[in-house]
């Protein structure tokens, strides 16, 4: 009889919503802060997150059916979220800077049940949603939109559908640098086995305040920062946006920020910001794009604090992080988080420590594969577990891991491997650069050849002394070609330099 009851036990058993959700059913504590000043608690997330469910479930919504949200960042954007987890869906947030033809695309492909949109779109969605037959509903600040009315007459009260570790819970699109975007399938395991060592690791209780501006449609800002925040029962300063007025207002009050290294440079940039402003502030933690050692020294200088960074992708969620006690090396994002294994490879052979390779990981958080993409899939993911990042990078004696470069920005000029980020922060290091970014052009006596695009400080910038400069630091191979001056670089809704727009601009 115990035995049945098990069994029973474990078919009800829905792993996300039972490790982030419902443990917070009767809790009182805040949980989100929007930028009104308007508090959600705990309690009321858990009910919302029901009704959410219910009109899901209502809709059709099958256990495993996809749930696209190009939406708002609301308190509601969250609850669709976690009412697509207790609905059992497949949870498919959107950039809402996508435009008509890049959201085709992602709807043809991932075919969802429903899709929820701003009131200002809902027209072009049911347009583009008519060939798939999902239903259209829409979402808007202050509980406005179809969704929220209909949840605010549903029932408080679901009983989550279940899901097992293995059962897809989210559905995330890679920016598709180079050829279609991937939809990397994350598991319930994947996602939690993830937020539970960086809450760890991180060491984040519900005595934290996280101030939030990052977007909800991304790992960073989704399944990092509110995972850990639900799983922990943190407080959130819920921002709609970065703005820096509002983030060095909301700054006296936080314990914690997970930020781009965007954030971090404009926080230094204002007079405003300083020691005191950040009494209150035990992490500062960065990630999505790499960090200047530039600006992780004179953050420490301003503050005390040394920020973390940390070092992750779509498909992994996070991989290595810089300790929490321990020395943060500026340039280097850190260790393997536990049960995680990272090893750098050449054709598929680890290399020993200190070698430049192609970095593989393994682990609970690595993803089940790409959306209607199996030889992709089967090209990236070994049969041994190990997932083939794309990214070049180099472990020390101790375990570190650096960053070199994606594999795909690997230059090769006469035979001569150039890795940009060795050049980039060469660069960086001068008077009177901001940033760089370094790239290959097809060449038709070389292959390629080397370019740098640089952001200066001054229109009156020394560029015969950073060649000089230059020169007496690298290889002759190693040397740009060609120097371009740009107001600014390139960059995704993350901050990423976006190289492969350069490359277009002067391959041309």
């Amino acid at each position: 009889m115990t035995q049945v009851t098990s069994k029973k036990a474990a078919l009800v058993t829905n792993v996300l919503y039972d490790a982030l959700i419902a443990p917070h059913a009767g809790n009182p504590a805040p949980f989100l802060v929007d930028d009104h000043g308007v508090t959600t608690t705990y309690d009321a997330f858990v009910r919302r997150a029901a009704q959410m469910a219910n009109v899901l479930l209502d809709a059709g919504v099958q256990p495993g059916d996809r749930v696209v949200a190009q939406v708002p960042k609301t308190a509601d954007a969250m609850a669709l979220y976690a009412g697509s987890l207790q609905a059992g869906a497949v949870y498919l947030p959107l950039n809402n800077a996508y435009t008509e033809a890049e959201l085709g695309y992602f709807l043809a492909d991932a075919t969802p049940k429903l899709v929820v949109c701003a009131a200002a779109t809902e027209e072009m969605m049911r347009r583009l949603c008519q060939p798939i037959a999902a239903r259209v509903m829409t979402l808007d600040d202050g509980e406005t939109g179809t969704l929220s009315l209909a949840a605010s007459g549903a029932k408080p009260h679901c009983d989550p559908v279940p899901r097992g570790p293995d059962d897809l819970a989210g559905l995330l699109y890679t920016s598709g640098t180079t050829g279609r975007a991937k939809g990397a399938m994350m598991s319930h395991r994947n996602l939690l086995s993830n937020a539970s060592a960086l809450t760890a690791l991180w060491q984040i209780t519900d005595k934290d305040n996280l101030l939030h501006a990052l977007p909800i449609f991304h790992t960073h800002g989704l399944f990092v920062a509110m995972n850990t925040s639900l799983l922990s029962g943190a407080c959130v300063r819920f921002m709609a946006r970065f703005d820096l007025d509002g983030f060095i207002a909301a700054l006296p009050e936080a314990t914690l920020v997970m930020g781009v290294p965007t954030f971090y440079t404009r926080l230094l940039n204002d007079h405003r910001f300083s020691a005191e402003t950040c009494a209150k502030m035990r992490l500062f933690i960065s990630g999505s794009a790499p960090l200047l050692a530039e600006t992780h020294t004179a953050f420490a200088a301003r503050t005390g604090h040394q920020i973390l960074e940390r070092y992750g992708m779509t498909e992994t969620n996070m991989i290595t992080s810089n300790p929490y006690a321990g020395a943060r090396i500026a340039g280097t994002v850190g260790f393997a988080l536990p049960g995680i294994e990272v090893v750098v490879t050449q054709d598929g052979h680890p290399l020993p420590h200190g070698e430049v390779g192609m970095i593989e990981v393994r682990g609970d958080n690595v993803f089940q594969g790409y959306w209607n993409m199996p030889d992709k899939t089967r090209e990236d993911l070994r049969t041994n577990g190990f997932f083939i990042t794309g990214d070049l990078g180099v472990i020390d004696s101790e375990g570190r891991v650096s960053i070199v470069g994606r594999q795909k920005d690997l230059v090769i000029s006469g035979g001569y491997n150039i890795y940009p980020k060795e050049v980039e922060d060469l660069l960086n290091a001068i008077d009177g650069i901001e940033e760089s970014a370094v790239f290959g052009i097809p060449d038709p006596d070389l292959g390629e050849q080397v370019v740098a695009a640089l952001v200066t400080e001054h229109e009156a910038f020394d560029l015969a002394g950073v060649q000089a400069h230059v020169a007496s630091a690298l290889a002759a191979f190693k040397r740009p070609k060609r120097y371009v001056i740009h107001d600014s670089l390139p960059r995704n809704a993350m901050g990423k330099v976006q190289k492969n727009i350069l490359r277009q601009m002067y391959s041309d």
